[in-house]
């Protein structure tokens, strides 16, 4: 094994981390990842910065709370001058490219004012996350988004999907008796087959882009941000991973009767949510949770095709390699489906990091159980290409010192997370203004606190209701507790890292020195 000089960074969209092999799935095998578990460390208590996909992302791409970067929901613009994982590992000489989607929202505004032309350089960074994007595709493309310049279509027209929009047509919808299109929007038709061939899917053409650019890459070293649109919804599946699995292999939902009683309003209006009541139907479970797990077991094939890749190019032995996601999938547990709210199932998140430098081979195939968040990947990858991590911008912590064995102790205790439901049906069910629609979560080793504005707030006790069905929030015996956690989150809130420009090592520099500059106050 040697140093690391090459990142592989493997993104699946809305994969929940229960639903691995190596994470326990009963049912679901993903022999491919099971295998990166085994070479590197599986991490069981990894959480996203916010459970929906925009947000998430822009916080494990900064390595920076949400309420730090401010980008709080999907479509809202990351601020430019933001840096990302591109602009703190081009300078250690890592070419930093996307293959897939990252949900980023340019900050058109921001850059008209400072004069930042997206036609140069710097703001092809600033407009794509900080990322080279060799090939992105955010993956969601309906009639009404004008996809005709997508490559990815262009690519499936040139293979013989001849028609406006093949992503819809073909990549994500069926076929009825007739042969008429039937689009995978509708949950119902989850249980047909895609009609592009597999080769020809999303995940499959992905891979293959992620190969070219390795290729192309040569000697050069690089992070590559490969980011897989599915299992993200539409639910559909080419074949024959439509048929892979079936109703005996979906698990009971996690959810209760008692949940629906006398719910946290947050959580009732959510509810209420299309979403929420049709994955409440166990017909609708039935029918969406095996197409949801054959994705998942396409994305586990191609990502072991992309190892083969590796392996036969002799680049496993220099390149770090991270499999995660940005927030899972309620499914029916809890009564609801989507993600956005702060149970295990929506804020936990599979991670699996293999470092091949031989520090490393200490903790091979080993599972930690310490408290992490996905903004530890940014410094991590920081530390792993040579560089010095910038404490005073990143505030996640380098995921190394536990990776090779070298933790002293001094971990965190506590995860946060945030959500911002302004743009959401919710909010209007309950009557709130768009700006007083936040809630945040701490997640200790035994609690979990959320606090929404205007509400109480919710509290799980994790050793006593794992699967968090008892809400404690109103219970008096447990004020102590819920005091506790609310002074954590509010010294959490007071300690962002606001101050980006100058580093606390020149802070140190500074102090105290304005007599040696010539400057004198308050002398007598």
């Amino acid at each position: 094994m040697s140093k690391v000089k090459n990142i592989l960074f493997v993104m699946a969209d809305q994969l929940r981390a229960d639903y691995l092999s190596c994470y326990g799935h009963p049912a679901l095998k993903t022999p491919h990842i099971d295998r990166l578990a085994a070479r590197g460390m599986r991490f069981d208590r990894a959480y996203v910065q916010a459970p929906v996909c925009g947000p998430s992302r822009m916080s494990t791409y900064t390595g920076r709370y949400v309420s730090t970067h401010g980008s709080t929901y999907n479509g809202v613009p990351l601020r430019v001058g933001e840096m990302t994982m591109g602009d703190h590992l081009r300078p250690l000489g890592l070419r930093t490219a996307l293959v897939g989607k990252t949900h980023m929202a340019a900050d058109r505004l921001g850059m008209a004012r400072l004069g930042v032309s997206r036609e140069t350089i710097e703001g092809v960074f600033a407009s794509e996350c900080g990322f080279e994007p060799y090939e992105r595709d955010d993956g969601l493309w309906p009639d009404e988004a004008s996809p005709e310049d997508v490559p990815y279509n262009r690519y499936l027209r040139e293979k013989g999907y001849d028609v406006a929009n093949p992503w819809h047509e073909f990549a994500n919808s069926g076929r009825g008796e007739n042969g008429e299109a039937l689009s995978g929007w509708l949950l119902r038709n989850a249980r047909l087959p895609a009609t592009v061939k597999e080769e020809h899917s999303e995940t499959a053409y992905m891979t293959d882009r992620a190969m070219d650019f390795i290729a192309e890459a040569g000697e050069e070293p690089w992070c590559l941000h490969l980011s897989y649109i599915k299992p993200h919804w539409p639910y559909i599946a080419p074949a024959p991973y439509h048929a892979m699995y079936g109703p005996g292999d979906v698990l009971p939902a996690n959810r209760s009767e008692e949940e629906r009683r006398d719910p946290h309003p947050v959580f009732a209006a959510f509810m209420r949510h299309e979403e929420g009541e049709n994955f409440a139907r166990e017909e609708v479970r039935q029918a969406v949770i095996p197409a949801y797990m054959g994705l998942i077991s396409q994305v586990d094939d191609h990502f072991g095709r992309l190892w083969a890749f590796l392996e036969a190019r002799g680049l496993t032995e220099n390149t770090m390699v991270v499999v995660t996601s940005d927030h899972g999938d309620y499914l029916g547990d809890h009564w609801l489906g989507e993600k956005e709210l702060f149970h295990e199932e929506s804020v936990r998140i599979p991670l699996i990091v293999y470092d091949p430098s031989a520090k490393a081979d200490a903790t091979r195939g080993t599972a930690s159980d310490l408290l992490v968040e996905a903004i530890d990947l940014a410094p991590t990858f920081v530390e792993a290409a040579g560089g010095v991590v910038p404490g005073h911008v990143l505030e996640g912590r380098s995921l190394l010192p536990i990776i090779r064995g070298e933790a002293n102790g001094d971990w965190r205790d506590a995860v946060f997370s945030e959500c911002d439901y302004g743009f959401r049906k919710a909010r209007q069910l309950l009557g709130r203004e768009p700006g007083d629609a936040r809630g945040y979560m701490v997640r200790t080793t035994r609690w979990k606190y959320v606090e929404f504005n205007g509400y109480r707030p919710q509290l799980f006790d994790l050793q006593a209701d794992p699967r968090e069905l008892t809400d404690l929030g109103a219970d008096p015996a447990h004020a102590d507790i819920r005091q506790e956690l609310h002074e954590r989150l509010f010294t959490w809130l007071r300690t962002r890292r606001m101050r980006v420009t100058i580093s606390d090592s020149e802070v140190e520099r500074r102090t105290d020195t304005h007599k040696t500059r010539g400057i004198y106050f308050g002398v007598w």
